[in-house]
């Protein structure tokens, strides 16, 4: 089963089925039938950034691991609160205004891979940069998570 993003941001990702000894045991096996088999995370909760990152290597598996440029990185942070400041959230129109979208989108994808407190650093370094207040972690990796499918489709 892939992992599924919806428009929210949110993820459906699959839930790994428990192991069970004695797979004859009718009792394991009605339990096993009440197990859910997916599980909905929201930006921010724990394994989300994780899921992202899987959702994103899904999009492309023969992509090459993510490599941030400095000039990649920067327009990234620019790309990313453009997207934050915007009052209609345009991830389209914010990606129009920068350069090199294919290196804004290979840094994010390198934020991503280094987990939370990639994600945290790198929201504290887009407002140190950009000026504003740090982006709690939750909603960077979902920016990020809007930017990808947009550089994507």
């Amino acid at each position: 089963m892939t992992i599924v993003r919806n428009e929210d941001g949110t993820l459906i990702v699959p839930v790994p089925e428990e192991r069970h000894h004695d797979e004859e045991d009718a009792a394991v096996a009605e339990f096993a039938a009440t197990v859910p088999t997916t599980r909905l995370l929201h930006p921010g909760e724990g394994g989300y950034d994780e899921a992202l990152v899987q959702w994103d290597l899904q999009q492309n598996p023969d992509r090459a691991p993510a490599v941030s440029t400095p000039s990649g990185r920067q327009e990234a942070m620019a790309l990313v609160h453009t997207v934050a400041e915007s009052p209609k959230h345009d991830v389209g129109a914010a990606i129009e205004g920068i350069d090199d979208p294919e290196a804004s989108g290979e840094a994010l994808r390198h934020v991503l891979v280094g987990g939370v407190h990639a994600v945290e650093d790198f929201a504290a370094e887009v407002a140190k940069v950009e000026g504003g207040a740090p982006l709690p972690a939750h909603e960077a990796t979902k920016i990020i998570g809007e930017v990808l499918t947009e550089l994507d489709s």
